[in-house]
């Protein structure tokens, strides 16, 4: 079942949070209007592949587009913790297959942006899980990973997930599971662990996931995006 929704002022609701506004917008040498919203995807030290599935976050914006009216960008815009990009964007997600390295700089920056409005989406692509975890834990030691009940509005908030994140690869064969940061009851961390809804968003032909489990990431996806710009129902 799909909500119906609402998105106050668009576009605008980048600096609802109180993030400041950097300077460009999008991918370099792209004439994007400034009206266009996107995703940032984090371009992170320490080895992991964090550029994994290219056709996955095109597809996720795609189906935002479709799906809730909001004009978005074609493709994210690839940004670094420290590049000024990134306060114009409400969304950072980040993936890969290994580790995970953050400067005090960038731990700094991190938090900052995420305690003035910012959303971070971490999705392990298999083999993230540990750096990840150690990673976040320096950014946030007074906040920990707790798991998202699955009555929070990510969950419901275009989409209904009633049982929580939905399970797309088998990784380790463990159930999905939903872990969050909260600031002042404000979800600002979504950590999807052993799910993969990556994978879920890519083509096709990539993974050859069954239709329904490919849509069931792709609805959850868009669930995310909007609670991350600020959706009301």
């Amino acid at each position: 079942m799909m909500r119906a929704i609402v998105f106050l002022g668009g576009a605008g609701l980048l600096l609802a949070g109180g993030l400041e506004r950097g300077t460009a917008l999008f991918e370099v040498g792209r004439a994007v209007p400034r009206s266009l919203l996107t995703i940032a995807r984090l371009h992170y030290d320490g080895g992991g592949d964090w550029y994994a599935n290219p056709s996955s976050l095109p597809n996720l914006l795609a189906a935002v587009r479709e799906r809730t009216g909001l004009s978005v960008a074609p493709r994210e815009r690839v940004v670094r913790l420290t590049d000024a990009d990134l306060w114009d964007l409400p969304y950072l997600y980040m993936t890969g297959h290994g580790n995970v390295a953050l400067s005090a700089a960038e731990v700094a920056l991190l938090r900052r942006y995420l305690e003035q409005g910012g959303f971070l989406h971490a999705d392990d692509n298999y083999g993230m899980d540990q750096s990840f975890r150690r990673e976040i834990a320096r950014v946030f030691p007074d906040h920990p990973l707790v798991e998202v009940p699955v009555d929070h509005p990510v969950y419901h908030l275009l989409y209904e997930f009633p049982d929580g994140l939905p399970k797309i690869h088998e990784h380790d064969g463990k159930p999905a599971q939903g872990f969050g940061v909260f600031l002042a009851g404000r979800l600002v961390v979504y950590y999807s662990y052993e799910s993969d809804l990556g994978d879920g968003w890519e083509d096709p032909e990539v993974h050859r996931d069954p239709p329904e489990k490919r849509e069931a990431a792709l609805r959850m996806g868009v669930n995310l995006v909007a609670y991350a710009v600020g959706a009301t129902r």
